[in-house]
């Protein structure tokens, strides 16, 4: 890349997302800074190519003197150990952030299909309701709404995801090696997009185009037992079986979620040929 278009990126979040955003930006040569509340992480970072910064969003004065730049991805996941609540996190953080951005900066928000309400297998794309009934899917629709009224004559692009599984994070995968009964019914689709072709999506997205919003998702909705089988074929295990959750527990939750995300919007303008279009060729090449 010519050294006149270098661009200056902000992670916000360098979980499992950020991270590989934050190398792909690296070496495209991108100057990159990544945030995190924790020592812990900022010591990570330290003496990479990425550059540290201490921030707690929901703390106006860690947002003072933040880098210069020209893009920032916001991939914040709540954490319940904070003691704070979802929307003081998710929403009061976020309304922070977008106050000390200049109007210039593009801004890429990652949120998720977990904002579509449906729960019948249909398909859904970009122009579909959404009315969530989760906390998360509220609360990150909230957030969306945050750059229409704050920043309407700015860029900003909003991703909403599957699923993300990769190196280390593959769903499920330790109860069926082991063997153990999955706490969830089988039927219904899982939607889901490999974090290799997700940050390829997150850079698309920097680039010129017409369009605000985008589903991201690989080619193939699958339904929950064809893929844990998928995962049992690779590993040598036995044939997954299934259980009931509790009522309450936050598998029967995501399991009343069935629909098929339709990713057309994002193959036609951000990422027209996936590394892993199916979680076939994801699940072969992590296991």
């Amino acid at each position: 890349m010519k050294p006149n278009s270098t661009k200056r990126t902000l992670i916000v979040g360098h979980g499992f997302l950020g991270k590989r955003v934050a190398q792909l930006a690296v070496q495209s040569g991108d100057q990159v800074w990544a945030t995190s509340r924790k020592k812990e992480k900022i010591n990570e970072m330290s003496g990479t190519s990425v550059h540290p910064v201490r921030m707690d969003w929901t703390d106006r004065r860690t947002l003072v003197d933040l880098p210069q730049v020209d893009r920032v991805l916001v991939a914040v996941s709540y954490d319940a150990s904070s003691g704070m609540s979802r929307f003081d996190s998710q929403v009061g953080g976020f309304a922070n952030l977008l106050r000390v951005l200049p109007a210039e900066t593009d801004v890429c928000y990652i949120s998720t299909t977990g904002v579509y309400h449906q729960t019948d297998g249909r398909w859904v794309d970009e122009t579909s309701p959404a009315w969530p009934s989760r906390a998360g899917g509220r609360v990150h629709l909230q957030a969306e709404s945050l750059l229409h009224r704050m920043r309407p004559d700015s860029p900003w692009t909003i991703l909403r995801f599957s699923g993300i599984y990769g190196p280390g994070r593959v769903p499920r995968s330790a109860d069926v090696i082991a063997e153990r009964p999955i706490p969830m019914p089988g039927d219904g689709h899982l939607n889901l997009i490999h974090v290799h072709d997700g940050a390829a999506a997150v850079m698309a997205s920097w680039q010129p185009r017409s369009r605000r919003m985008y589903l991201v998702s690989d080619d193939k909705p699958v339904k929950r037992s064809a893929f844990y089988r998928q995962i049992a074929i690779q590993v040598g295990a036995a044939p997954p079986t299934f259980t009931s959750p509790p009522a309450d527990a936050s598998p029967r939750m995501r399991s009343d979620s069935n629909k098929r995300i339709w990713n057309r919007r994002m193959k036609s303008d951000l990422v027209p040929r996936l590394k892993f279009p199916t979680y076939c060729e994801g699940l072969a090449d992590l296991l």
